[in-house]
């Protein structure tokens, strides 16, 4: 407990800072123009990735957090690796070079946004799979691992037609979803779905974890409504992500037997 409390405020400062910078980056945009883009989205996604990384050190312990820390950073950097040279799952796309530094024609930042939300992901999947599951065959882990990955491509409703808008990456066809192909959102559910299977662990700080799906939610549904131009990608990752957080709501108040 003791070491609970200590933490308690580092926490908090890595999460007002990541909000913080959140909330800059429309400003900082706006005042130095295209320049400040790339760094200040860096700076977001590193400090939400920390937020992440100290939440599991306080609620799971150093071991599981130095275990996920170094499972996703590279599973996510391979994933997009073979993505961005194959094809496979996502589709044909490449990044730009607006992202540095870049390992493989992958900004290495990219891994640690995959970081900054798969285990709050991995939160709202706990919370809605329990004990039992839609299938009296289907195993909990299954389950847990299948929600995650809905739970986790709901974000992608918001954060591929941003990232294509900013010139971050693009596509080889643009597709249906704002210029997005649509075989992306199943390569996004295929691939958080595996890593899940074998990486989800059984003991989650599900509730600050929840906490920062909740703020990335609000964030991006203002941001991209508001700030960025980009209303429809904001009101269908509005309807995604909140509806992931619904789901997680009500199997926390035992409203509705879902499962």
């Amino acid at each position: 407990m003791g070491m609970l409390r200590r933490l308690d405020l580092p926490v908090t400062v890595i999460i007002s800072l990541w909000v913080l910078t959140m909330v800059a980056t429309p400003i900082v945009h706006w005042a130095a123009g295209e320049v400040a883009l790339s760094p200040m989205v860096s700076a977001g996604v590193l400090a939400q990735a920390a937020a992440v990384g100290m939440i599991f050190w306080q609620g799971a312990g150093t071991r599981s957090a130095l275990r996920n820390v170094l499972l996703i950073l590279p599973l996510a950097w391979l994933v997009e690796f073979a993505g961005s040279t194959t094809g496979i799952p996502f589709g044909r796309y490449s990044y730009t070079e607006a992202l540095q530094p870049q390992l493989g024609g992958v900004p290495l930042l990219i891994p640690f946004a995959w970081l900054m939300l798969l285990p709050p992901s991995w939160a709202v999947a706990s919370r809605v799979v329990k004990s039992r599951t839609l299938l009296p065959s289907l195993p909990v882990r299954l389950a847990r691992a299948g929600v995650a990955a809905l739970a986790f491509t709901a974000w992608d409703l918001f954060l591929d037609p941003q990232m294509v808008a900013w010139g971050f990456w693009r596509w080889e066809k643009p597709g249906a979803y704002f210029g997005v192909p649509l075989v992306n959102f199943l390569g996004w559910v295929l691939a958080s779905f595996l890593i899940s299977c074998f990486f989800l662990p059984d003991r989650l700080p599900i509730n600050m974890l929840l906490l920062v799906y909740a703020i990335t939610w609000s964030l991006q549904s203002i941001g991209l409504a508001f700030f960025w131009g980009l209303p429809g990608p904001a009101v269908c990752g509005f309807l995604g992500m909140g509806g992931m957080l619904l789901w997680a709501f009500l199997r926390r108040n035992k409203w509705t037997r879902l499962f």
